[in-house]
Parts: C-alpha cells; sequence; structure tokens
C-alpha cells in the first residue's frame, strides 16, 4: 500500500477516533481560556497572557500530518493566518508533538517547511512535553481556538466544515476561522463557536 494512502488511512481512523473521544476536551468554551508559557522556534518565551486585548487564534500543527499538508500545501492556513493578521488579530500554531515521534520536526527544520509555504503565523510554540495540548484537550492537528480579548475561549473546533485531506474540498467547506473573522468585524459574537475538528491524532509523549 502506498505510504501516502496508508497514512491517510491513519489519519481517517483518527479522526473517527477523536470523535468518540470528543466530549473528554478540557477547556471549555465560554470559559477562560488555559493559560500557558511556551518557547517559540528561537528560543523565546512567549505567554499567552502577552495578547491579552487582542483575539488570539491557537493552531494545533504538525507537518507530517495529511490533514495539515492539504491546508498548506493548498495555500488555505497561510491565507487563513494573513487575513487573521490584517484584522489585528495573533496567530500561535502549537506543535506538541513528541520529540521520539517519526512526525516531529526540530525548530529549524519545521521552520524550514513552514517558510517554504509561506506560512504567516505570529509565532510557532514548541510543546514536545504536551502540557499545553492537554490543557485545551486538542487531540487532532489541525484543531484550531480562538481566545477573545478578554481570556475568554470562543471557539474550538475544525479549520472548516469538511473533514478530509483532499485539497479539492477546500473551496467547497466553510472556513470556520475566516467566519469567525467576519463574525466579530460585524460586530456580531462568533456565530459557530463550536464545531467538530478532524485530521490526525496529536502524537503526545505518552503520561
Amino acid at each position: 500500500m502506498p505510504t501516502l494512502c496508508r497514512r491517510s488511512l491513519i489519519a481517517t481512523a483518527a479522526l473517527l477516533a477523536f470523535a468518540a473521544g470528543a466530549s473528554a476536551q478540557t477547556a471549555a468554551v465560554g470559559q477562560p481560556a488555559p493559560a500557558f508559557t511556551l518557547q517559540d522556534m528561537a528560543g523565546k518565551t512567549v505567554r499567552l497572557s502577552d495578547f491579552k486585548g487582542k483575539y488570539v487564534v491557537l493552531e494545533w500543527t504538525n507537518p507530517g500530518c495529511p490533514f495539515v499538508r492539504k491546508h498548506y500545501d493548498s495555500g488555505n492556513m497561510p491565507a487563513t493566518q494573513k487575513a487573521a493578521r490584517e484584522q489585528g488579530w495573533v496567530w500561535l500554531a502549537i506543535n506538541s508533538t513528541e520529540k521520539a515521534s517519526g512526525d516531529y520536526l526540530a525548530p529549524p527544520q519545521l521552520a524550514a517547511w513552514l517558510a517554504e509555504r509561506k506560512a504567516q503565523p505570529t509565532a510557532v510554540l514548541m510543546d514536545e512535553d504536551g502540557a499545553t495540548g492537554h490543557a485545551y484537550g486538542a487531540r487532532t492537528t489541525p484543531h484550531m481556538y480562538i481566545v477573545n480579548p478578554q481570556g475568554v475561549l470562543v471557539y474550538a473546533g475544525g479549520i472548516d466544515s469538511i473533514p478530509s485531506a483532499r485539497v479539492a474540498d477546500i473551496e467547497k467547506a466553510t472556513n470556520y476561522v475566516k467566519a469567525a473573522l467576519a463574525d466579530v468585524a460585524g460586530g456580531k459574537p462568533i456565530a459557530a463557536a463550536t464545531t467538530q475538528a478532524y485530521g490526525c491524532t496529536i502524537k503526545y509523549k505518552p503520561s
């Protein structure tokens, strides 16, 4: 079986596993977002509290995941990052992949991968021990969250509405982050505050 096909099947199984365990999420929409302190790819300390007063998008990522590659190789994730930043939002991509995983990329390699795809996050944060991912209940890559200027979690779920690894589905899907940007710009609450995340299971360090 071709490697990509096998990985896609594994990723699909991960999606189904996530759906079965989605209720176990720790962070809850409408509640204060869990605080965290992480290092970026250059070793700089970044805290969620650094961005109080701004909307913050949190994106769990892993370049080894076919679902993540779908959104980066197509330009969809970089375009969504750009749209958020143009509206004054902060975008933090978080990698909770453990170092022992075959999917793990050290910061220099991760930075190169993102640069090749013209990614535009505010920062990329390393969470190799998985503490921040577990605090949010992040289960898949990608898994998206939005924190409002008051530090309250106002969105948790998928990047869009079609849970597949097919690039062709992007234009047919509702991009939930862009929809949230439009709601906020229009002075409205985020209409879809909780949606189904999909993707590969996060390769957490065993506890």
